[in-house]
């Protein structure tokens, strides 16, 4: 299984090999990142999480089953053996987010470029304009793995017995409900015992995936306890999701997040910081 991260001159190096395929997972919301850097990697696919997801749905980007996530990633002409790297233009927003995705299908051979385009351009890598076009499907199939993914019921199990911590990747002001929610019709606050380590404090001044445990330890993680990322729709909280994998830990994204907790009149809300 590779390592979860890869750097953008290891990336470089793999640029053009056979059994290679770059993904371009870019995506933002309003209120999100847009300063991005421009183009796309020379023949990378794009993988649009609003496009491969539940329909049936009315939540944002929820992953779909696993024969509709094996006809999206096929038409991208991507294999069984491909192995992939996952970016995106932001530096590190949602290509985590497409790296759970395989993952939870069963695609370990995936990973994500540390620091995403602009870490590939300060490296020298080239530019393209337009992502590949199509050269055929390819064969993958997905297998899907439930352990890594987990629905409201599941949440409010390890709430009431106390068998997973939630960490949260939303900011601070949004977890302690001093600021509305971005999304209409939702109430602010966060889950009853659930703890909080914004996304941001995991990436350092050029973009980069901070791999330092204290961070986590301080955010209440221990050793042994399983863990349940979230956060606003499902897409930061796999960055909180990436930064454990390269660390050892395995944890599982709860991927409703706030947009369906948030948005329910039954769901327990608490305000103000977690306990320490």
């Amino acid at each position: 299984m590779a390592n979860a991260l890869v750097s953008a001159v290891d990336a470089l190096a793999r640029l053009g090999a056979p059994d290679t395929v770059f993904v371009d997972g870019s995506w933002t919301f309003p209120g999100g990142p847009r300063d991005g850097a421009e183009g796309c990697i020379p023949g990378s696919r794009h993988f649009d999480i609003d496009q491969v997801r539940d329909t049936a749905n009315p939540l944002p980007h929820m992953l779909p089953d696993a024969d509709t996530f094996t006809r999206h990633v096929r038409a991208l002409g991507i294999n069984t053996g491909s192995r992939l790297i996952i970016y995106d233009r932001f530096g590190l927003f949602s290509a985590a987010r497409v790296w759970w995705m395989f993952k939870t299908m069963g695609h370990d051979d995936t990973q994500v470029l540390d620091g995403g385009l602009p870490a590939w351009i300060a490296a020298g890598g080239a530019i393209a304009s337009n992502h590949a076009s199509d050269d055929g499907p390819g064969d993958f199939v997905a297998a899907f793995r439930p352990d890594l993914v987990v629905d409201l019921a599941g949440v409010e199990t390890a709430i009431r017995d106390g068998s997973a911590l939630i960490l949260d990747a939303r900011g601070k002001a949004r977890f302690t409900a001093r600021v509305a929610e971005p999304r209409e019709g939702m109430r602010s606050g966060h889950m009853p015992g659930a703890r909080n380590l914004p996304f941001t404090e995991l990436l350092d001044a050029n973009g980069l995936l901070r791999l330092d445990p204290t961070l986590f330890e301080r955010a209440g993680v221990e050793p042994g306890r399983p863990v349940i990322t979230t956060c606003g729709s499902g897409v930061t909280a796999c960055i909180l999701s990436l930064a454990l994998d390269c660390l050892g830990r395995e944890s599982t994204v709860y991927d409703g997040s706030w947009t369906e907790w948030g948005s329910r009149p039954d769901t327990e809300i608490e305000t103000g910081r977690a306990p320490s």
